[in-house]
């Protein structure tokens, strides 16, 4: 499986459109080899560099494992969306204090749909990812403030 972007290379520098210096926008983001027996995908985006520990900007599940593509600015039909670490719903860009941080775009394929209600964070998303984990893909864009 595969998750890779047309807006930025694998361990490149993301653009500002995606980040506070920008439209704070979800990235586009394209999908492939999903395996067979998948029955949904999850993602998470995070940044592990945070001073505080790794932060969640972005909770997402039930995507159809027929998903070839996120666009921009939006999330796919029929997913749910969770809580990110600011508190708010859906896709917080990325905005590190200083130096330059990595941002993980993890998509997991999943051996079921998850019967997940209320106000999800990346906690109770990873418990469900952990019990029904078929493979797992990552991306990774870099960012730093622009000064």
């Amino acid at each position: 499986m595969k998750i890779t972007s047309p807006a930025f290379e694998d361990s490149q520098m993301m653009p500002p459109a995606y980040t506070c210096d920008g439209e704070n926008m979800n990235p586009p983001l394209a999908i492939s080899e999903v395996p067979e027996g998948a029955k949904s995908l999850a993602l998470i985006m995070d940044d592990p560099d945070a001073p505080r520990g790794t932060f969640t900007h972005w909770v997402m599940w039930n995507i159809s494992p027929d998903t070839r593509k996120i666009e921009e600015n939006d999330w796919v039909d029929g997913a749910e969306q969770g809580i990110n670490d600011a508190g708010e719903l859906g896709y917080m860009g990325a905005c590190p204090p200083a130096g330059v941080h990595h941002y993980v775009f993890k998509l997991f394929a999943l051996n079921t749909t998850l019967s997940l209600v209320g106000e999800i964070k990346r906690e109770d998303l990873e418990r469900e990812i952990n019990n029904s984990l078929i493979e797992k893909a990552e991306l990774v864009g870099l960012y730093k403030l622009e000064s």
